[in-house]
């Protein structure tokens, strides 16, 4: 299959993707991105991290760029809000409530509440926190996770041993009312019931103008399976979860050898693409 003579809209999810083995942007982008400016092709960065980290790693390039910041329940452009979805403060109580108690039962994970200002945790030990800076620049210890103020846009949990098998089946009773979204091999998002990345990538599609059949997406993880339904050209990496393999139309190579980098390039050459198995 060759490339859609009329792409508009780039989408990529960033870790396990986008970045490379030490989580940074590859060089090549840069170039890439002013190609596409030039044809009139959008590229949104779609990631579980906060904005400030986003537009952090894109501050050499990111004039009038969009962001889907925090899987999916805050979008901005320019450095403006677009669009946010928000979790209720007693979603928020239950579920510190409980992840407080797993882990006074030993359960090894940290909490963070991620508010549009910044984010915030109480565990304060410097293995976590490691953990946690690498997503959110804008991270605040607190005493009382309940007790910040600010809209919280979703809750990160950090399981030291296997998020999916761990920590996620003690959180099973909030998927009846929320999102609840192993995003990585360690984090889990519980969200509100409406948010993810597909949703997001809707949006700014309506607004944008741009159809599916515009749109590329490249995805790693369960949290980017909305956002491949998304977009016609839809790209698991090499590296991806089996269930994202299964949902994507196409495969890339792996972030490891910038998979989304040189896809694009073919695409934008109008080489072909490798078609997996067709979605129902």
């Amino acid at each position: 299959m060759s490339a859609s003579p009329d792409l508009r809209l780039v989408v990529a999810d960033m870790d396990g993707t986008l970045l490379d083995a030490n989580g940074e942007i590859p060089d090549t982008l840069w170039p890439l991105l002013e190609t596409m400016r030039d044809r009139g092709i959008a590229f949104v960065p779609a990631s579980g991290r906060q904005y400030a980290t986003l537009a952090r790693l894109f501050e050499r390039a990111d004039d009038g760029m969009s962001f889907i910041a925090e899987n999916g329940t805050y979008v901005v452009r320019d450095g403006h809000e677009l669009a946010s979805v928000t979790l209720d403060r007693e979603l928020v109580t239950d579920a510190v409530t409980l992840l407080r108690a797993l882990t006074e039962q030993g359960r090894d994970l940290g909490v963070v509440v991620c508010g549009k200002r910044s984010a915030y945790v109480e565990r304060t030990d410097e293995p976590f926190l490691e953990e946690a800076r690498r997503y959110y620049v804008a991270l605040e210890s607190v005493d009382d996770l309940l007790a910040v103020d600010d809209d919280v846009l979703k809750l990160a949990i950090f399981d030291f041993h296997d998020a999916e098998s761990g920590t996620a089946p003690s959180l099973e009773r909030f998927r009846t009312s929320h999102q609840v979204v192993v995003s990585g091999q360690h984090w889990i998002d519980v969200m509100a019931a409406e948010a993810n990345k597909g949703r997001a990538v809707q949006l700014l599609q309506e607004q944008l103008g741009i159809t599916p059949a515009q749109t590329v997406a490249f995805g790693d993880y369960l949290n980017d399976l909305e956002m491949l339904d998304a977009a016609d050209l839809s790209f698991a990496m090499a590296n991806a979860h089996p269930d994202v393999l299964a949902r994507a139309r196409h495969t890339a190579p792996s972030n490891l050898d910038h998979g989304v980098i040189t896809t694009l390039h073919a695409l934008l050459a109008g080489d072909p693409v490798q078609v997996t198995a067709p979605r129902s």
